[in-house]
């Protein structure tokens, strides 16, 4: 597979929440070929593959699962760490932390409210 993927490191892509794949450094999405031996099979998260084929869709042709962390290690001329790392998580948990911080207080008293 790391041969494969030595070959054709530029054709890699990433599964999407929908079910498609998103090129890594191209922003195309991109389909697994109906007639692939991966169609309808449980869903691998990396792909690369030889060929893109544009019927209704693009369509990728003789694709094989692979490793993310393999692009830096294969093609670190081409590919970065930020092309595989997985951003969501981090940007909703820096979405709460400010939400968290910005949050006030209401049921702190003022000098100028009353007591109860």
């Amino acid at each position: 597979k790391k041969a494969i993927l030595a070959g054709f490191f530029p054709h890699s892509a990433k599964l999407q929440k929908n079910g498609s794949y998103r090129r890594v450094k191209e922003p195309q999405t991109v389909y697994v070929h109906p007639n692939s031996g991966l169609f309808g099979a449980s869903p691998s998260k990396w792909l690369v593959y030889h060929e893109l084929v544009l019927t209704t869709k693009e369509y990728m042709r003789h694709t094989t699962e692979m490793k993310p962390e393999w692009l830096i290690e294969i093609a670190p001329h081409y590919y970065e760490l930020k092309d595989i790392e997985d951003t969501r998580p981090k940007k909703k948990q820096r979405r709460s932390e400010r939400a968290s911080t910005s949050k006030v207080d209401t049921n702190k008293t003022t000098p100028d409210q009353p007591h109860d």
